[in-house]
């Protein structure tokens, strides 16, 4: 690992949040491209900071605002990666479990949806809904991102493990998440229909 890469703003939060965050938004700083599965929550890189402070707030409880505030400012400066002049490609396919879930209350929900249908118009993410009543999709406990490296063989794969967040660079194991994103991509909505779909969300009572 070179000095550059032993210096991103992320070092900023050594000996304040564990370092898995660390070492994700490294992962994620220097990848040419992005593509996730989540099942149960909005993805990281679309959360607004109501959104993540809800989420962080629930699976930590009692944890004081001042060592929360933290948490939540890392995820909201990861997000840069997919904004600014020269955004990373990402696509995610999100289930319709992450997008009813209401961690909050109903306006941090809506400003969620809003949130994501904005980033997509923008240009910043590419995103396919897995609806709960398509047909082909056996995947409800994986949550995974496949980061794509300068050159093939500096790729990354990471999927939620007992311990933790696991990493991969093993070449059999990317041609596995691989094959997994393609597999599950088959069995969600095309971006367009995807659009529709969170649009239609944002009209229920």
């Amino acid at each position: 690992m070179t000095g550059d890469r032993t210096h991103g703003w992320w070092e900023e939060y050594r000996g304040v949040l564990h370092p898995v965050f660390l070492d994700t938004a490294e992962v994620e700083y220097h990848a040419t491209s992005l593509r996730e599965v989540v099942i149960t929550y909005v993805p990281g890189l679309l959360q607004t900071a109501d959104y993540a402070r809800a989420v962080y707030a629930y699976v930590q409880p009692g944890l004081p605002e001042k060592e929360l505030a933290p948490w939540v400012e890392h995820r909201m400066r990861r997000r840069a990666v997919i904004g600014g002049d020269n955004p990373t490609p990402y696509e995610t396919l999100v289930h319709e479990c992450a997008l009813r879930v209401r961690v909050s209350d109903r306006s941090v929900w809506l400003t969620q949806l809003r949130k994501i249908l904005d980033e997509i118009e923008q240009g910043h993410a590419t995103v396919r809904v897995i609806p709960f009543d398509q047909d082909g999709f056996g995947g409800a406990g994986i949550s995974m991102m496949y980061a794509g490296g300068p050159v093939p063989r500096l790729d990354t794969g990471l999927r939620d493990a007992p311990t933790g967040v696991a990493f991969i660079d093993a070449e059999a194991q990317l041609e596995q998440l691989r094959t997994l994103f393609l597999r599950i991509q088959g069995a969600s909505l095309d971006p367009t229909a995807s659009r529709e779909f969170i649009h239609r969300l944002t009209k229920e009572p």
